[in-house]
């Protein structure tokens, strides 16, 4: 099956820092995934960071120990990604990426994206950017849940109807947009009565209590507001007459900011048996389910697109109460697994002044979140009427805790997954191929742009251009060894990698030696082609420094107000 490079940045896969976001999870989930299942000989990485690819290897190892060889590709030589064939992004960036890939070939590799939030800013503007940037059909960006591609639709339809109306456009670039689910590595949350027995003893819980469980990173305007789990439990106890116990396993930013979180929740619902827990570290993430009979999430924030821990209490056999919302939606089956609980938003057309005010920085992008979450209604009703019949039921919790865990198992281990995704980069690489060949002279003349050579924007800033004809010669009194002491000086060795080496320095000098002078073009015909622009640009360096001189510099003209 087909291969990918997956971008690698240890940001995106590494969950032992102490601001543990989804996204870390997520990452660090599909790359174990990734390293157990993909089916391939090699493992490509593609480094985006600046260290060096042996500084990740306890990250990797920790992450899953593997014997295949990985190879590690450097984020200076994209070239390289035809090897593979496809850059693998855990995040939407395919149109920055598209413009990067540009000048190589544009068919030279695919891009495979993938969406997490698209409420911010920077998410919108990157899936609206796709639109204008050389973005192909043999790329392709994953939605994590078919609520999440269908905003991604609404938003890209309404960026057409605006180049449309603004522009005339009629054509625009449009990637393969698919749903497919996160994963878990299902065996990762096996339930154990060993560390269910120690978890409650450790909680002081007894052994035949209803525990419920949540477990994720605390934020109630950015992530979801407690308060709806702690009503609905607080109203089941009071419904089923039994004593529920409530484990609140997350952290927040801070340590009072998590402390002030479980003072707040604890107010409504003063009669569960609350029990919080640092839900951060490794061994607490995947063992805590074990403690629990039930999984509760009333996620109700736009930030939300999928949702991984309601899988992870799937593969951990517990049945679960969540809100029917974007990609719980697609993973819980109301029912089977458990249930989940209507929602209710305001109308489209109801919220054009928080995306005005968000859209001009009069609230930030947590009060954004907040106002909409606030208005969004959770049916109360039926929570309570779910967490009741899960507590006093415990034939229904093993029914559907079993019913769960195969599910996890059967379609959302990655097992499962990752051939999704291959088969997903063999459809792109088949597109690419049958396209038809690019003439060779497009990839060096289509630019970014947004991003231009310096040389063409600011052409109009200096006096003259440098042309091939123009004449330099060495200036006077000039040897080799005086230019080396004065090239290698620290003010005329900044921005160094721009610039020629000295050994090519050594032999620009020694032809002018031979001659009074020479033209631009002859001096850079001297070097292999992929060195000429280099070493012509770095001939007004030498200039710059008096290493050589211009025979016929451009002459200032009269300029300014009279």
């Amino acid at each position: 099956m087909s291969n990918a490079a997956i971008y690698f940045h240890p940001d995106g896969y590494d969950t032992t820092g102490a601001q543990l976001m989804g996204r870390h999870s997520a990452g660090e989930s599909f790359l174990r995934g990734y390293l157990r299942h993909a089916q391939v000989d090699q493992v490509h990485l593609f480094n985006a960071s600046t260290q060096p690819p042996v500084h990740f290897k306890p990250l990797l190892d920790r992450i899953e120990p593997h014997a295949r060889a990985i190879r590690w590709l450097a984020r200076t030589s994209r070239h390289h990604l035809a090897d593979p064939g496809c850059l693998y992004l855990p995040q939407p960036t395919l149109a920055p990426e598209a413009w990067i890939r540009r000048p190589l070939g544009r068919n030279r590799y695919s891009l495979c994206g993938i969406t997490h939030t698209t409420a911010t800013h920077r998410a919108t503007d990157l899936l609206a950017d796709m639109m204008t940037a050389p973005v192909e059909p043999w790329d392709a960006l994953i939605c994590t849940s078919d609520a999440v591609r269908s905003s991604v639709h609404v938003l890209l339809e309404q960026t057409r109807e605006h180049l449309r109306a603004q522009l005339g456009a009629s054509r625009f670039p449009t990637p393969e947009i698919t749903t497919i689910p996160l994963g878990v590595n299902a065996s990762d949350f096996t339930p154990s009565a060993e560390q269910r027995s120690a978890w409650r003893e450790r909680l002081d819980i007894p052994q035949d209590a209803v525990v419920a469980l949540y477990l994720g990173r605390f934020h109630a305007a950015g992530k979801m507001n407690p308060a709806t789990m702690a009503l609905a439990l607080e109203a089941a106890a009071g419904s089923t007459g039994r004593p529920i116990y409530w484990i609140v396993a997350g952290w927040a930013a801070t340590d009072d900011k998590t402390a002030a979180f479980h003072r707040q929740v604890q107010a409504f619902c003063p009669s569960i048996h609350y029990r919080p827990v640092d839900g951060r570290p490794p061994e607490t993430r995947f063992s805590i389910w074990s403690a629990a009979d039930v999984f509760i999430s009333f996620s109700e924030n736009v930030q939300e697109t999928f949702g991984l821990t309601p899988i992870e209490a799937m593969a951990a056999g517990l049945p679960s109460v969540v809100t029917d919302w974007d990609g719980y939606r697609d993973t819980v089956r109301h029912g089977i697994d458990g249930f989940r609980i209507a929602t209710t938003a305001p109308r489209p057309g109801l919220g054009r002044d928080l995306a005005y005010r968000f859209a001009n920085d009069w609230v930030p992008y947590e009060g954004y979140l907040a106002a909409a979450a606030q208005t969004t209604g959770v049916d109360h009703a039926a929570a309570v009427t779910a967490i009741a019949a899960l507590v006093t039921n415990p034939d229904l919790r093993r029914r559907m805790g079993q019913a769960a865990a195969r599910r996890a198992q059967e379609h959302f281990d990655w097992a499962a997954i990752i051939p999704r995704y291959q088969a997903l980069w063999s459809e792109l690489a088949a597109r690419r191929a049958a396209a038809a060949p690019e003439a060779s002279d497009l990839a060096v003349i289509v630019d970014n742009p947004r991003r231009l050579d310096p040389f063409q924007l600011f052409a109009t800033y200096p006096t003259g251009l440098l042309t091939s004809e123009a004449l330099v010669r060495l200036a006077p009194g000039m040897t080799q060894a005086a230019a080396r002491s004065r090239l290698t000086a620290e003010l005329s060795s900044l921005g160094g990698w721009a610039l020629p080496g000295l050994s090519e320095v050594d032999l620009i000098l020694g032809h002018l030696a031979d001659h009074e002078q020479a033209k631009v073009g002859d001096l850079a015909a001297l070097f292999a082609v992929h060195r000429q622009g280099i070493v012509e640009r770095g001939l007004l360096w030498l200039v710059k420094f008096a290493v050589i001189e211009l025979v016929s510099p451009p002459e200032v003209t009269h300029g300014g107000e009279s």
